[in-house]
């Protein structure tokens, strides 16, 4: 079976790391999160100047490659809120010739989101973002350029963990006969493509 790429995004404290981390574990994929990374980096002291975070995401991306190109299939648990690091994605997507799965991580009760942001406690060396900073963050949000499949934290995480797996896996299995009478041909939710 091909390796697939399967990218979480959203706000933070939306259950993105419990959700990547669950699907990794459930399809034996390589877990590859951008906090853990930039936290890293920062108490080896790395500091970037002007847009902080960028050297995590593109370790990331650079593990990411080197897994898919061995034929591991791989979760990315990252923010990904910004047009650039969703189109990174979909050009390494292409690159490697793994499947794209989009996942937009949600909490649709505010009051929820920022519970969730308020009591978060990692032991990260990378500050929490205030909620009004999350909120500012949802204001700029740049969309996929596709429908991604949307999971929503206010769900159980084991319904979500479902979700997610059964759309990768729909997106995984190989290609039955194609032509007229064959079933549909539309292009799985939070997919890239065919």
């Amino acid at each position: 079976m091909a390796p697939m790429l399967i990218v979480l995004s959203g706000l933070p404290a939306t259950g993105k790391t419990a959700l990547a981390t669950a699907v990794a574990g459930e399809m034996g994929a390589a877990l590859l999160s951008v906090d853990p990374i930039d936290s890293a980096l920062t108490e080896a002291g790395v500091h970037e100047m002007g847009h902080p975070g960028i050297a995590a995401y593109a370790v990331v991306g650079a593990v990411a490659e080197q897994n898919l190109g061995i034929g591991l299939s791989v979760v990315v648990d990252a923010v990904n809120a910004v047009g650039e690091a969703k189109t990174f994605w979909i050009e390494l997507s292409r690159r490697t010739g793994a499947p794209l799965l989009a996942v937009e991580a949600i909490v649709s009760d505010d009051e929820v989101h920022r519970t969730r942001l308020d009591g978060r406690v990692r032991a990260l060396a990378i500050a929490e973002p205030s909620w009004e900073a999350v909120r500012l963050r949802r204001d700029e949000w740049v969309a996929w350029p596709f429908a991604p499949l949307v999971v929503d934290a206010v769900d159980p995480l084991a319904g979500n963990v479902a979700r997610v797996v059964a759309a990768a896996r729909a997106v995984m299995e190989p290609l039955g006969p194609i032509g007229p009478g064959s079933g549909d041909n539309e292009t799985p939710e939070g997919t890239s493509g065919p």
